[in-house]
């Protein structure tokens, strides 16, 4: 092996290894969590993923009635990414047992049937005793768990969770549309 494929190497690995504070700053407490993407091998860290954007974090279901909102989440992606917004997914199935597939069976169900581009990751729980520890910090903040699927929480480009919406407040809400423009 060549010298400048195993210093190639050696460079990615250790992009692994050395957490994104030691890159550009103190991570955010918000952020400083490892999540799996959607079924991926490897967890990342949430600084690497979403620093210096503004963040909807929504706790997605594939059998809900509110299931349709992937298409407004994936608008809303597409309208404002370019600009810095960041959507990401956190399927749960919490709620009545309405996300009960394999994370396969719910990337494939979010792709094929709603265009599904944001970022989706594991499959977690967002409230109770077995919480995932990024839902147990938003709810804290805002003082707001999840009632129901696609409950949303915004941060802004510095990590801080400034507002929590309801299953019921669609992705093109004008309120939630405002707060993201002003963020933006």
């Amino acid at each position: 092996m060549s010298l400048l494929r195993l210093l190639t190497l050696a460079a990615v690995q250790l992009a692994w290894i050395i957490p994104a504070s030691a890159f550009a700053g103190a991570c955010p407490e918000s952020l400083d969590h490892h999540k799996r993407p959607l079924t991926g091998q490897e967890p990342v860290h949430l600084c690497d993923v979403m620093h210096d954007k503004v963040v909807l974090v929504v706790n997605t279901a594939s059998k809900c009635a509110y299931t349709p909102q992937y298409d407004g989440l994936e608008k809303l992606y597409q309208r404002y990414r370019e600009r810095g917004l960041l959507v990401v997914g956190f399927p749960s199935n919490d709620f009545a047992g309405q996300e009960p597939g394999s994370e396969k069976q719910i990337q494939d169900f979010c792709r094929l049937t709603y265009g599904v581009q944001f970022p989706m990751f594991e499959k977690v729980h967002v409230k109770g005793d077995s919480i995932d520890p990024f839902y147990d910090y938003l709810a804290r903040q805002t003082g707001e768990s999840p009632r129901w699927n696609f409950h949303k929480y915004l941060l802004d480009r510095d990590g801080r969770v400034v507002a929590s919406f309801p299953s019921q407040v669609k992705p093109d809400d004008r309120r939630l549309v405002g707060m993201i423009e002003d963020l933006l």
